[in-house]
């Protein structure tokens, strides 16, 4: 299982694509749609073949031969923060191309990533869809529910379902996702509270809440953010999840208290929550709102890292 050929689909910035070239794998083809997505992914992957543009018009016989298959499919149209449209949403119509995709070129694994809601959207009806669509095809399938916090000492509470799928029964039966760890890490282990940001993150009087900020912030060791129920605390030192709403809705992105002020938290320590590496950036030609909405929409590299480590 290593030195294997991958290609990816819904790559987005790469977090996936990222792990798993660390663990030695050769990501040969990659997609998305999203330009602003594909412009951090080409920053971070220039060796990368990536196509842009919709998977649904894209003959799948012209993906070069690959042995894993990489989706992060969109999860909107399952999650409990959206209209949960599910499989009637054209966004979650396009889990159907990864069958496609498979059909097309039989790879040994098959590695998805969605919402922890997945297994429970319409009483179950939509995870059975998806395991029909790969049973059917004669995958093996094992999946896990897990939250970053619990299992990849990550100080963020970022539930998702991972499933693997083999086309080796065999190896289906050896396959274990990792168990949970112990916690060691909180927000400013990740978030260096006394070094100080650009100026253009920090709070001032007149900005959209300023008040109601500096009256709720009172734990230096805590994030907050607006909310749709008021101005909500993280606790015990681990983040709340990031969301991609931080690149439409800034007072949505978090703030917390450095010894230079009240700041919103940057992209790239949305990043370092996330668990990747500082070798990982956004390029200059992306803009702040969609740095934060690729922060929020990417994986949990540490939580990667252990399954794909597993997959070895």
């Amino acid at each position: 299982m290593s030195g294997l050929r991958v290609a990816s689909l819904f790559c987005g910035i790469g977090g996936i694509d990222l792990m798993l070239e660390k663990a030695g794998h050769t990501v040969v083809w990659a997609n998305d749609k999203d330009k602003y997505a594909c412009m951090t992914y080409r920053h971070n992957f220039p060796h990368v073949p990536l196509v842009e543009g919709n998977i649904r018009e894209i003959d799948k016989a012209s993906i070069p031969d690959f042995d894993i298959l990489a989706a992060g499919f969109p999860c909107q149209p399952f999650s409990v923060c959206g209209k949960q449209k599910g499989f009637s949403d054209p966004r979650g119509n396009v889990f159907f191309e990864i069958g496609k995709t498979i059909d097309a070129k039989h790879p040994f694994v098959v590695f998805l990533e969605n919402v922890a809601n997945l297994t429970e959207h319409d009483g179950g009806r939509t995870f059975n869809v998806i395991h029909k669509e790969l049973a059917g095809r004669n995958y093996f399938l094992r999946y896990l529910v897990a939250d970053a916090c619990e299992y990849a000492d990550i100080p963020q509470h970022r539930t998702r379902t991972y499933l693997v799928a083999f086309r080796d029964e065999e190896q289906c039966r050896r396959f274990a996702f990792p168990d949970k760890k112990p916690l060691t890490r909180r927000i400013t282990d990740v978030i260096d509270t006394a070094q100080k940001a650009d100026e253009s993150f920090y709070l001032h009087p007149g900005d959209y809440g300023y008040d109601k900020m500096v009256a709720a912030v009172r734990d230096d060791k805590q994030l907050y953010r607006f909310s749709d129920y008021g101005i909500q605390s993280s606790k015990d030192g681990i983040a709340f999840t990031l969301k991609a709403n931080m690149g439409t809705y800034p007072n949505r992105v978090p703030v917390l208290k450095d010894k230079f002020g009240i700041r919103r938290i940057t992209p790239m320590e949305c990043l370092a929550l996330q668990g990747f590496p500082p070798s990982f950036t956004f390029p200059s030609t992306v803009p702040l709102r969609e740095r934060y909405k690729q922060a929020g929409n990417t994986v949990c590299e540490a939580l990667v890292s252990r399954i794909i480590t597993e997959l070895k």
